[in-house]
């Protein structure tokens, strides 16, 4: 009695002290700190734990004396779930929100006793998150409802917000509005909020992602799934598009394809082909197949429920007509000649031309003003414009007999031999022969009406020979002189003598022919005077001796020539 009397004065006369929170989660367990969680006095006498009730009622939980065990004092629904940890706080499990009260610590130590409340509020985290209530669709300009986010059996209540790809959607009464609701649930006392979002559409939310979210007091930010919706509304633009790659040539397919930007895209529309109206249904494509030159032109489309809405695209096929006149073999009978050519050309565009004769590029159009055999030859053009093409071609080839060209030898380069080369032009193709036999043999192609034929021949003897050409029109020959081998053998011995007796030689030959003039001279002058004077004597004609003194003159005049030189 005395203890407890002590005990009551000790309490009446003592202050409280300032209250503290403790926060517990829903379910779990609860530690409630004794002495503000500041280390307990040295001599603790008793540690007593209580709860304050309805009404001004307080209950006993446990009660640890010096030395002893907590013993749980409890008798209502806390006898079985508290328990005193070794640093004297309290341990409340399975928190509930009943839970949510001042629990009071009481320490006697020595000629103190003291109070330490600790109020206990009790968090829990909503479920999880989810939209309900979805619309199908959401119309563009429409303030439509988008769903309903609950976020259930909370503590405290949840606050909901609403997110469109993230970002957050701030309501403003006009395209975001935003109305949200508490319900509490009577056993558990846990808060259930709804909130729900109407939203006007935009043509840029076609596949955005709506999601709401909340931020609980304990834990993480909670998100629910995201949704998307349909977003409707009438088309406002339409376009024609030609679908192709590339140039568009004759033969080809092309595909007309109407482009509408309504939600849903319409599924029906008109095609305006050439005067004509084709209704095309579920599909917004009409393919037309092997098309002409006719084709090039505007097509149109629209749709059918709304034929003022239509739009236009031009469709161009391109051409290429190639001409060539002549055409396939052209003969000429002789050289000389004239030929006309003539190349006409029908394209959509401007073409490139090109031209070679016998697979040789011709800077330009061959023109035959004055035909020879060397015009003879395959003619063709190419004429190109994009991707298309087209080639022609004619033959030339202008008849006439052989002419010999050129005739001429060369010695072999190892001095054994010599060659002799024939070259000729005629149409149609010459033969060549040569009035010698030799070996080698070689003729060169027939190209352009031209022929080159050689042999190789080791002449013992100066000849005289023939290159003799021929066709079906004529023939023609020619000769060339060919000096023996082996004259030319003992000429290049002698030029390999000595040079002192050459220069001799040439000095004595110009001595000789100096004399020689001299002597012719002296005579001439005796004689023109024997003449002169028989004349006078006899009265013969001077007719006579003039001849035989102009003969003298020009044997005079050969001697000096060849004295000089």
């Amino acid at each position: 009695m005395h203890l407890l009397s002590a005990l009551l004065l000790i309490a009446i006369l003592h202050q409280a002290s300032g209250l503290d929170s403790v926060v517990g989660i829903f379910g779990e367990t609860v530690e409630v700190p004794c002495n503000n969680g500041s280390a307990m006095p040295k001599e603790v006498f008793l540690t007593k734990w209580k709860y304050n009730k309805a009404e001004g009622l307080t209950g006993d939980l446990l009660v640890k004396q010096k030395d002893q065990n907590a013993t749980v004092i409890a008798t209502d629904a806390y006898k079985g779930r508290v328990s005193m940890a070794e640093n004297y706080s309290l341990l409340l499990s399975a928190a509930s929100l009943a839970d949510q009260k001042t629990f009071t610590c009481m320490v006697v130590a020595a000629n103190t006793l003291s109070e330490y409340p600790v109020n206990v509020v009790i968090h829990k985290a909503p479920s999880d998150l989810e939209i309900s209530e979805k619309a199908e669709e959401l119309e563009i300009g429409k303030p439509m409802k988008v769903g309903q986010c609950s976020a259930r059996a909370a503590s405290p209540a949840a606050n909901i917000s609403w997110y469109k790809n993230k970002k957050l959607l701030v309501e403003d009464g006009k395209g975001v509005v935003i109305h949200a609701s508490v319900q509490v649930e009577p056993i558990t006392g846990l808060s259930t909020t709804v909130s729900t979002l109407q939203y006007s559409a935009e043509k840029g939310d076609l596949g955005a992602q709506f999601t709401c979210g909340t931020h609980p007091a304990v834990g993480p930010e909670q998100v629910s799934p995201p949704v998307t919706f349909k977003i409707t509304y009438p088309t406002e633009n339409i376009a024609l598009r030609v679908i192709h790659q590339g140039p568009l040539v004759e033969g080809d397919n092309v595909t007309l394809k109407c482009v509408a930007d309504g939600s849903p895209a319409p599924t029906s529309f008109n095609f305006h082909v050439k005067g004509e109206v084709v209704k095309v249904e579920n599909s917004d494509s009409y393919t037309i197949s092997d098309v002409t030159r006719d084709a090039t032109g505007e097509y149109k489309c629209s749709l059918v429920d709304a034929s003022g809405m239509e739009a236009s695209a031009n469709v161009t096929v391109s051409y290429l007509d190639v001409t060539l006149t002549p055409s396939e073999k052209v003969s000429k009978k002789s050289a000389g000649e004239s030929l006309a050519v003539d190349l006409q050309i029908d394209a959509s565009e401007e073409a490139k031309v090109s031209w070679t004769k016998d697979n040789v590029k011709l800077e330009k159009q061959p023109k035959f003003n004055n035909l020879t055999f060397s015009d003879s030859g395959r003619y063709e053009c190419e004429v190109s414009m994009g991707p298309l093409s087209q080639k022609a071609s004619f033959e030339l080839a202008v008849h006439g007999s052989p002419v010999i060209t050129k005739l001429s030898k060369r010695r072999g380069e190892d001095g054994q031999h010599k060659v002799l080369i024939c070259e000729a032009e005629g149409y149609p193709k010459p033969q060549v022969t040569w009035s010698i036999n030799g070996t080698s043999l070689e003729e060169s192609p027939f190209t352009n009406g031209r022929i080159s034929h050689r042999i190789t021949v080791v002449p013992t003897a100066n000849l005289s020979v023939s290159c003799m050409v021929s066709n079906e029109l004529g023939q023609v020959s020619s000769l060339i002189n060919v000096s023996s081998l082996f004259e030319e053998v003992r000429v290049d011995k002698r030029d390999q003598s000595d040079d002192n007796d050459q220069t001799k030689l040439v000095v004595g030959v110009v001595v000789g022919l100096v004399v020689a003039t001299v002597v012719i001279g002296v005579a001439y002058w005796v004689y023109m005077k024997k003449s002169k004077q028989g004349t006078w004597k006899t009265g013969e004609k001077e007719n006579g001796s003039s001849e035989e003194e102009k003969k003298l003159e020009e044997k005079s005049e050969e001697n000096s020539q060849k004295a000089e030189v």
